[in-house]
């Protein structure tokens, strides 16, 4: 309802920037300056970004804003009540649990770095400390998540100005003990010879990092005041704050010649100002997983069935976060495979994304029709088959076996057509055409999906 839309522009805006500007962005420039110097760098996040944040801006953040609805209630329509739960599970909670265990590392890191610093101590990033800080976070974001979405909100708007000073702080230090013509000239960090195979695996980790966000931006902008309020703060909060974050990380690493965020503050700012940062930066991991957590738990309670629903919110936290807490357990193994990590959710949003958004703007021409999303599989226009919309889940597969064959998402070699394409683009548009043919000539003639009818009348009229 209009009542319960609590973000305006602004507070959308800060939202996004408290979840954007994470020390996931600042992995994000490290990973990105294995392959690519500056120059290239600097291009590569922004065409990368671009391309993954449009696509997440239209669909699904345009549609849940203006109907107010979840965002795996909107995808009943594409997958039917049954296949959207599928996504739902596979997606939203997997995902989340991974990311916020990827995020609750991140902080474990850097609370090492500062205790090392302090106190002369030698603990590893691989260590117990890193997982005892880990767990602590994630209990914090519970006990936040448990009061509701007006305290994700209160969170990020408080830690996404000083993140900002921090960036700007980093960006000056940098260019002060190193100058821009020396940075400019450093190679990347890694050996591999091909540069217009690294240039592409850059701008694939950057299409990658947008598309990562895919599962929770719709849930957030449900809450905004409209479209348009949901639509541009996506560019001012989560483009603009994570491509500044993402390229202030590309001159850390390559002036430092490190890959890991949290060696960065302390080298950069001295003791204090960078123990500063250090507390800076785990504040806003701990916002992006209160954004994460907030966004899953309430695909949960909106598409996971009674069970779900009867959930106390509390628990509801616990059903997103207890998995991270089993994964931060494993800090080496999850934090070592960042980059296979943001391969295999790519493999599942760019072919995702496809399929929405043809279908939400092509195929429906915008219009959803709200109260069949909540019928009964068997009354619902939106039931498919036994509730499952088989022909989009055959378009995702040909979309994800399109990405596999371009980039394997396991050992992360490129095909030789990957340096002239990516693999999300190819993916997003193998999954988009498919859905469009399927639905088109199979589910629409059948009379699946409530797909409008498409008549020969004479100019003028319109059904």
């Amino acid at each position: 309802m209009r009542s319960e839309r609590i973000w305006g522009f602004w507070q959308y805006t800060w939202v996004n920037v408290g979840l954007a500007i994470a020390t996931w962005a600042f992995l994000q420039g490290a990973a990105v300056a294995y392959y690519v110097g500056v120059r290239e760098a600097i291009a590569s996040i922004v065409v990368g970004y671009a391309v993954s944040i449009l696509l997440v801006s239209l669909a699904p953040v345009l549609p849940c804003a203006k109907y107010g609805i979840e965002q795996f209630i909107l995808l009943r329509s594409v997958f039917g009540t049954n296949g959207a739960r599928v996504v739902m599970v596979a997606v939203s909670t997997i995902f989340a649990a991974a990311w916020a265990a990827v995020l609750a590392i991140m902080l474990g890191h850097g609370v090492v770095n500062l205790l090392n610093r302090v106190f002369g101590t030698s603990m590893g990033h691989a260590g117990p400390a890193v997982t005892v800080a880990a767990m602590v976070a994630i209990v914090v974001a519970w006990a936040i998540l448990a009061r509701g979405p007006v305290s994700v909100e209160r969170v990020s708007a408080v830690v996404a100005p000083v993140l900002i000073v921090v960036l700007v702080g980093m960006v000056v230090i940098i260019l002060t003990r190193t100058p821009w013509s020396t940075i400019s000239e450093l190679p990347s960090l890694g050996q591999e010879p091909d540069r217009r195979t690294n240039f592409m695996l850059a701008i694939e980790l950057g299409i990658a990092g947008g598309f990562a966000w895919w599962p929770n931006l719709g849930n957030l902008a449900r809450l905004s005041t409209g479209p348009r309020a949901a639509f541009w703060p996506n560019w001012l909060g989560v483009f603009l704050a994570s491509v500044l974050a993402a390229v202030v990380g590309v001159l850390a690493a390559l002036s430092l010649q490190s890959t890991e965020p949290t060696d960065w503050m302390i080298p950069l700012g001295g003791v204090v100002l960078g123990s500063i940062a250090l507390v800076a930066i785990g504040l806003a991991n701990l916002t992006a997983i209160l954004s994460q957590g907030y966004g899953s738990m309430v695909a949960l309670r909106s598409g996971g069935g009674r069970f779900f629903k009867a959930l106390p919110w509390p628990v509801m936290g616990l059903a997103i976060l207890g998995p991270a807490a089993v994964l931060v357990c494993f800090p080496a193994t999850v934090y070592d495979n960042y980059g296979r990590f943001l391969s295999w959710g790519a493999i599942v949003v760019a072919p995702l994304c496809g399929v929405q958004i043809v279908d939400y703007f092509v195929l429906r021409r915008t219009r959803i029709d709200v109260r069949e999303l909540y019928r009964p599989v068997g009354e619902s226009v939106y039931g498919y088959w036994g509730g499952v919309n088989v022909m989009a889940f055959v378009a995702v597969v040909a979309g994800a076996l399109t990405y596999s064959s371009l980039l394997h998402p396991i050992d992360y070699v490129p095909s030789a057509l990957f340096v002239y394409t990516t693999a999300s683009v190819p993916s997003f548009l193998v999954a988009a055409s498919v859905h469009y043919v399927l639905a088109r000539w199979v589910s629409r003639p059948l009379g699946m999906g409530g797909y409008p009818v498409i008549t020969r009348e004479p100019a003028g009229r319109d059904r």
